[in-house]
């Protein structure tokens, strides 16, 4: 390993740069994802860099004093092979101090996790393609508005941690993004989010309390797609959430695990349709 090479904070743009990376490797983030990832922890990303060039990144985003999420885990190809990704994971780990960290690992990677302290919790299946038909529901949702805090407790409920500043920012619509809400007799049912990536558009997250209301979610914003593909991260233990992304016409294009080193987070995951990002949890 260089004696120039130094793991740092990120730098403004150089999120923007990974994010670029993650293309590369075929992650298709969203078009404008650095905007709310920085609003999740400004101190969760990471650099490494051979003097002034950046080879390597890595995330590891805290929310609240009990949970850490890792993403963003890059070696720039030119430059694997000589220990940066070692040092970046080590340094990353450490920010994370004492909570439970999580990730979600390709299939590939998983043994490497468990050897790092990491077990799986539940599958997570990505469906894709282009919808046949658009789910019907017995509900409308709504564009979500500018009063989010009762979104915020909703979100935190399924999440499991607060993350308010990083749903503010995920939920601010903008050309190619849009959240949308679903209530019954004035409470929160869901909310979902759909967003413009390189290759089509992803949905999450897609929190629902049934089926019923996240159909209502995606009649909502799925015509935002164009008629482009759209993608959903599905825990496979959803049943339903799996039937509703087959009832569309929606199709496996790729699985991960997610992981957690340390006690892993109730999540009820009869509500998570959708993951809300790969990268961030």
């Amino acid at each position: 390993m260089s004696s120039e090479f130094a793991v740092r904070a990120m730098r403004p743009g150089e999120l923007e740069l990974v994010l670029e990376w993650a293309r590369q490797e075929g992650w298709n983030p969203g078009l404008d994802d650095s905007l709310a990832f920085q609003e999740a922890d400004p101190s969760g990303f990471f650099i490494g860099a051979v003097g002034e060039v950046p080879v390597g990144s890595i995330s590891v985003v805290k929310y609240g004093e009990h949970l850490a999420f890792l993403g963003l885990y890059i070696v720039h190809p030119d430059f694997r092979g000589k220990g940066y990704g070692k040092a970046l994971w080590n340094a990353g780990m450490a920010s994370a101090a004492d909570r439970t960290i999580g990730l979600d690992g390709v299939v590939a990677q998983q043994e490497n996790y468990r050897k790092a302290g990491f077990e799986p919790a539940y599958t997570t299946i990505r469906y894709g393609g282009i919808p046949a038909v658009f789910p019907q529901s017995s509900l409308l949702a709504h564009p979500v508005s500018d009063k989010l805090d009762g979104l915020f407790r909703y979100d935190a409920a399924i999440f499991t941690e607060p993350r308010n500043a990083f749903v503010a920012a995920w939920c601010k619509r903008r050309r190619g993004r849009k959240t949308a809400i679903a209530r019954k007799s004035g409470k929160i049912r869901g909310y979902a989010t759909i967003r413009r990536c390189y290759e089509g558009y992803k949905i999450g997250p897609l929190f629902a309390a049934d089926t019923d209301t996240a159909a209502a979610l995606l009649a909502e914003l799925l015509p935002e797609a164009g008629g482009e593909p759209v993608f959903i991260d599905v825990p496979a233990e959803n049943r339903e959430a799996i039937a509703l992304a087959e009832s569309m016409g929606l199709e496996p294009v790729f699985e991960t695990a997610r992981m957690y080193r340390g006690m892993a987070p109730a999540t009820p995951l009869r509500n998570v349709y959708g993951v809300t990002t790969l990268e961030l949890g």
